[in-house]
């Protein structure tokens, strides 16, 4: 897992976090997987193209779960600038032997609707150009209902995670063996 502070469990118990909840569940249904969360809060997609080959070489994963772009979105920095680090970061992965879901972003209308189309349209061009597992949206079904995210209105509460978890597993189960 690599991503920024929606998949670090900022705010909440690490354990309750959509990351160890799909830790359990890999645990469960799929012993052969394990999970190591590389996210770090407040990372962007060039902090993360930095530091991805030093993860990809120590953890050596078969499955790269990518969901980073978020802060690059809440910065209004360059989409094109998101979207080349991002298809950076692929191809790391893939050749390092990965297979890569790439966990998407929206950004709140506040943005205006160009950066905001933009940006959505960057994640989609991306996964289905380099044929990617695909999640468009990592909070698909929380998104606007407030009593869901901590006083932030940012992240979601540790009662929201599992509703994350669900979204991924939906594209993360195809690339499992």
């Amino acid at each position: 897992m690599f991503g920024d502070s929606l998949s670090s469990a900022y705010g909440i118990a690490a354990q309750r976090g959509w990351v160890a909840l799909l830790a359990e569940r890999l645990e469960r249904e799929r012993p052969d997987y394990s999970v190591v969360n590389a996210s770090i809060s407040g990372e962007t997609t060039a902090g993360g193209r930095a530091r991805l080959p030093q993860a990809l070489a120590r953890h050596k994963p078969a499955v790269l779960i990518l969901e980073l772009g978020g802060n690059d979105g809440l910065r209004g920095l360059p989409v094109a600038e998101m979207h080349k680090n991002l298809q950076a970061m692929v191809g790391q992965a893939r050749r390092a032997g990965a297979k890569v879901l790439l966990v998407g972003m929206r950004m709140p209308p506040n943005y205006g609707p160009e950066y905001e189309r933009e940006f959505a349209a960057a994640f989609d061009t991306l996964a289905r150009r380099d044929g990617l597992a695909y999640v468009p949206f990592l909070l698909e079904g929380i998104a606007g209902d407030f009593g869901r995210f901590q006083p932030d209105r940012i992240h979601p509460t540790a009662e929201a995670q599992p509703i994350l978890l669900d979204n991924v597993w939906k594209g993360l189960r195809p690339l499992l063996k």
